[in-house]
């Protein structure tokens, strides 16, 4: 692919720092922190799982409890 091209990414990257897009557009220079970024990237990505997890069982705690609901209901209409 030419240079040429701008990609999403990079469009995202200049609109969070012009600067580093410039930097590393024009000059070709590359970030001194790939390793903090590398670790920023795997704590975002457990975090998006952790709060994946959290929907997840919050979404079972409601039918859980809609479920115990139509239980009490249904016995009390059966007059337990």
């Amino acid at each position: 692919m030419s240079d040429k091209w701008i990609r999403v990414s990079e469009i995202a990257d200049y609109v969070y720092c012009h600067r580093a897009w410039w930097y590393r557009r024009v000059t070709g220079l590359e970030s001194q922190n790939a390793t903090e970024l590398t670790r920023g990237t795997a704590f975002h990505d457990d975090h998006g799982a952790e709060v994946g997890r959290s929907l997840y069982l919050r979404r079972l705690a409601y039918v859980l409890l809609a479920l115990a609901a139509a239980v009490v209901v249904f016995g009390l209409l059966r007059g337990w």
